[in-house]
């Protein structure tokens, strides 16, 4: 065990290992010991993990460990972190929990008292804020918005409220639509949208958002549709905007039906509803049951 290690002797420890989002130059050494120990390496897919692995002279053993099947992985790693095992978990680009898996195997780690580490590597939220040379003093990282449109705009329309930048996720070959979107709900503001981050073609495009989706479409049009994954960085809004009026809570049972109509899950829309309308979780999830009854 190193002499700076933390853990109580015997103990186990859950590593959340970052990992390169294109560019295997940034892999540190610390990731490369950290998963050269680990007794096994849960991941998002073993094959995308494996290459990264075999990419560092490293074989360990690997575990599936996506968002479709984490919940019931948690109560085996507990056991394997309760007799000293060492658990690295690495999602296939970027730090885990980031619009990624492993939020579920942190919480109970720590709630079982059990060791948890962050390697730090590389995180596109980060990467992208620094290239965009907007304003992001204060920034609000959104991840990935809903694909369906009315859902998209109307959770657009709350994060023009954000007295920050926004940070969005999104695919090549949904961002024209997302970019306009943003136009409708965030007039005027400069946006920057940045792909291929760490990689060869790494390009931040900037303007405002209606002009970005219309040069989307149109390199689309010509046969030239956007490649890699892409962040929109949305600046803040101007510091003499005027303030958007507050935005009165909506009934909850008319919300909790909306989200149910859209597919959300019955724990997730209670989460909502709760935050949204000022309701205890219990009494949130015990309406969201009542619907679906």
């Amino acid at each position: 065990m190193p002499q700076d290690d933390p853990r109580p002797s015997g103990a186990g420890v859950l590593s959340l290992v970052g990992t390169p989002i294109g560019n295997l130059g940034d892999l540190s050494g610390r990731v490369r010991d950290t998963l050269a120990a680990a007794d096994v390496v849960l991941c998002e897919d073993t094959r995308v993990t494996g290459r990264l692995l075999s990419a560092m002279g490293l074989r360990r053993p690997l575990e599936r460990c996506d968002e479709n099947v984490i919940a019931s992985r948690v109560p085996a790693v507990l056991e394997r972190l309760s007799s000293g095992q060492r658990v690295a978990f690495a999602s296939d680009a970027g730090m885990p929990t980031v619009s990624d898996p492993g939020r579920r195997l942190v919480d109970a780690a720590l709630d079982a008292g059990l060791p948890v580490e962050v390697v730090p590597g590389p995180s596109a939220v980060t990467c992208a804020v620094a290239a965009s040379g907007l304003d992001c003093s204060h920034f609000f990282f959104e991840g990935f918005l809903p694909r369906k449109a009315g859902a998209r705009r109307e959770r657009l329309d709350l994060l023009a409220r954000v007295p920050g930048a926004v940070v969005l996720y999104e695919s090549p070959h949904r961002v024209a639509a997302t970019l306009a979107s943003v136009a409708e709900a965030m007039p005027g503001r400069r946006v920057a949208l940045v792909r291929e981050l760490t990689k060869l073609h790494e390009e931040c495009l900037r303007g405002t958002a209606a002009e970005l989706s219309a040069t989307v479409a149109e390199a689309e049009a010509q046969g030239r549709p956007v490649r890699g994954e892409c962040v929109v960085v949305v600046e803040s809004p101007a510091a003499d905007a005027p303030a958007p009026e507050a935005e009165a809570a909506p009934e909850p049972r008319a919300l909790a039906s909306g989200l149910l109509a859209r597919g959300m899950s019955p724990s997730a829309a209670a989460k909502e509803v709760a935050r949204r309308c000022g309701l205890a979780r219990s009494a949130a999830y015990d309406l969201v049951v009542s619907l679906r009854a």
